[in-house]
């Protein structure tokens, strides 16, 4: 005979004092404490310290600080090396997102398909670069990169004289982007790896056999059955993109001549400067950027459904 439990005598075994909400409160809590204490307090500082005149020296003596509202934000604006800088972060995002979310598409569309056998192996080749140290990379591709380095004795093999990829400022963004592609779209494939294998694989057969070519299969069943996955990596590429520092500062410092200086790396140097309240402020443009690109991002490519 089946019993059936009333929500009643459920409640009377639960123990007392003891909720749902307190459980979940209960697991939340370490991740609460380290979002509060490393994210959102330091967000609030940069907001508070970008509407003041904050310098180095002033460290020493705190009331010395004045409040000048959005004047930072006003010279900041008024600052060409800053102008220069939003355009090669856009650059980088521009650039940057479309290729690296293609790589990884398309290797996944390869691992989920023609080389199953060693799709274990070949995802861990290819998400390397994510776990790597990112210093170590920079080294080896400005060694690849320079005057004399692989890349140039390669070209000259065939009698090509190779260029000054790192000096020239119309060479130097592509390497720099090309290296950002490279460290990230084994992210991007992880993620569509996961939602290709989620595709039911039914609903392509039943195409197939209605006649549907591979590439209208892809391009009307996968493809809208992917939204969520490209939803979520076009973030997650974005805001690395639009946050990108690592690349430029260990290839270039932002050069030659600013052409590969991002927002970042503008902020890392005001800050090192002793200009806090300056940096701050450029903290704080960048999150508003992230924010808007964000939103905009999750209103085109949110599924209907």
């Amino acid at each position: 005979m089946t019993s059936f439990t009333t929500p009643e005598a459920s409640r009377k075994r639960r123990p007392r004092g003891v909720s749902r909400t307190a459980v979940a409160w209960l697991f939340l809590a370490p991740f609460a404490v380290m979002f509060v204490t490393y994210t959102a307090i330091p967000a609030l500082a940069a907001v508070g310290f970008s509407l003041t005149d904050l310098q180095g020296r002033d460290l020493r003596n705190p009331f010395s600080v004045n409040f000048t509202g959005i004047e930072n934000y006003i010279r900041l604006f008024s600052d060409d090396r800053f102008t220069r800088d939003i355009g090669n972060t856009l650059i980088f995002v521009v650039v940057g997102v479309p290729l690296t979310m293609a790589l990884g598409l398309a290797l996944a569309v390869a691992l989920n398909s023609g080389i199953r056998r060693l799709r274990g192996v070949f995802r861990t080749i290819f998400f390397a670069p994510v776990v790597t140290n990112i210093v170590a990379i920079a080294l080896i591709w400005e060694y690849a990169f320079n005057n004399n380095g692989t890349i140039n004795n390669a070209i000259a093999a065939v009698g090509i004289e190779g260029p000054r990829w790192l000096d020239d400022p119309n060479l130097a963004m592509p390497v720099v982007i090309l290296l950002g592609i490279w460290r990230n779209f084994g992210i991007a494939m992880i993620l569509f790896l996961a939602g290709l294998q989620s595709v039911p694989e039914d609903v392509q057969e039943a195409a197939a056999l209605d006649g549907a070519s591979w590439w209208g299969r892809f391009w009307h069943i996968t493809m809208p059955l992917l939204l969520p996955s490209i939803l979520l990596v076009s973030v997650l590429l974005t805001v690395f993109f639009l946050q990108v520092f690592d690349e430029p500062y260990l290839l270039t410092d932002g050069g030659p001549l600013g052409s590969t200086e991002s927002i970042a790396l503008y902020t890392y140097k005001q800050f090192g400067f002793g200009n806090y309240g300056t940096s701050s402020a450029s903290s704080v443009v960048t999150l508003a950027l992230v924010a808007l690109v964000s939103f905009v991002q999750f209103r085109l490519l949110r599924p209907r459904t």
